[in-house]
């Protein structure tokens, strides 16, 4: 089936159909990892967002219930190169395609993916238009002209848990209830750990969790806009703040929330996390040209002057020189020079604008998990 792709620019691409049919809209962006595309469809990272993959073949090793990040692929759309209709692996239990058309995602291959990203960073990342029933382009681009775009629109209300729940290592979470628990509804106590971490979740992945269960960390995830009151009131050892999708700037409430947890507990922000502890640090945040996605990002961990290869999915970032004193810098990107990493000079808090937990890229940076742990420990 024909199938277009629409920028807001005027730029039409069209290709061919596969997952689910119908027409979308979203901020169209690109991920230059060569595995991992189940790991970045169920990222809620990129709600808002139509994914382009810089990897030409897509969907060889088919889809499984282990590789996912969430309750399932949270994209708006899923751009390839070529998409691979035979699926070869022994985890393999769904094609992409079959994947994607469960859950109602449009995917478009056989286009330029080379020339739309090539665009995409000259230009910057752009509104899009994906369509199987309109494929009138002007229409189409139209449409891609009049969409909100993710600047002032707070997504992480389309992505956050309903209700607090306790995370169980060895699958899916367990929601429960209204109030922080001590198990989940299966009457099941959680993985036991040293350590009682509360999680705020803001576009939680899911290897995050498994990680800091790794570290000896027993976890609580609990709704965007639960107060600092609430989590101070269930005396967790640390608090967690998840990455999550688009501008950190309307997410008010929990700026506020982390205000009133710092100096008080010690604090680990990863992605959007980081972004929002920036702010509530005094900071400031702007959107970047094309944003950094994939699982092959230099960062430079100045502590240790060595180089990090990182998994990174963020559009914004905080500004350098908007920080206090009271902040030092601890991680930059080596590509653009941007900020990476921070801690306070005086409160146990400090946090990473890329993916330490991997899931899919490089291990180099889980060595965070344990400073985290080691923070509790200290503070204990």
């Amino acid at each position: 089936m024909k199938v277009i792709l629409a920028l807001a620019d005027g730029t039409v691409f069209e290709g061919e159909q596969f997952g689910a049919t119908g027409e979308t809209v979203g901020e169209v962006v690109f991920n230059t990892s060569m595995t991992g595309y189940q790991e970045v469809l169920t990222d809620p990272s990129y709600k808002g967002q139509i994914v382009t993959m810089t990897y030409p073949l897509i969907g060889n090793y088919g889809c499984n219930e282990a590789d996912v990040e969430s309750i399932g692929p949270q994209v708006e759309g899923f751009v390839v190169r070529e998409y691979s209709a035979y699926h070869s692996n022994w985890r393999s239990k769904w094609s992409l395609d079959t994947y994607l058309a469960e859950h109602n995602i449009i995917g478009i291959q056989g286009i330029d993916t080379r020339a739309l990203t090539r665009r995409l960073r000259v230009h910057g990342v752009m509104n899009g238009c994906l369509s199987t029933e309109d494929l009138n382009p002007e229409s189409l681009v139209a449409k891609a002209k009049a969409w909100r775009g993710l600047v002032g629109w707070d997504l992480v209300q389309r992505v956050t848990c309903p209700n607090p729940y306790a995370w169980r290592n060895n699958g899916q979470p367990q929601q429960a209830g209204v109030a922080l628990v001590e198990n989940d509804v299966n009457g099941d106590t959680p993985k036991a750990g040293r350590y009682k971490v509360v999680a705020l979740d803001f576009g939680i992945k899911y290897n995050i969790l498994r990680q800091l269960t790794e570290h000896g960390c027993e976890v609580q995830v609990v709704p965007a806009k639960t107060s600092a009151e609430e989590i101070l009131a269930a005396e967790p050892d640390g608090v967690f703040l998840s990455n999550g999708p688009g501008d950190p700037m309307p997410v008010g409430y929990a700026i506020e929330t982390i205000q009133g947890l710092m100096g008080k507990k010690p604090l680990f922000g990863i992605c959007l996390g980081h972004q929002l502890l920036g702010l509530a640090l005094g900071g400031k945040t702007f959107k970047l040209k094309f944003g950094h996605r994939g699982a092959n990002q230099p960062v430079k961990h100045f502590e240790t002057d060595k180089v990090e290869i990182t998994s990174q999915n963020h559009g914004f970032c905080v500004d350098i020189d908007s920080l206090p004193n009271s902040v030092d810098i601890t991680h930059i990107n080596l590509n653009d020079d941007t900020l990476e990493g921070i801690q306070h000079r005086e409160y146990p808090i400090f946090s990473v604008q890329y993916h330490p937990e991997a899931s899919p890229g490089p291990h180099d940076a889980s060595y965070l998990f344990s400073r985290f742990t080691e923070m509790m420990e200290g503070d204990g």
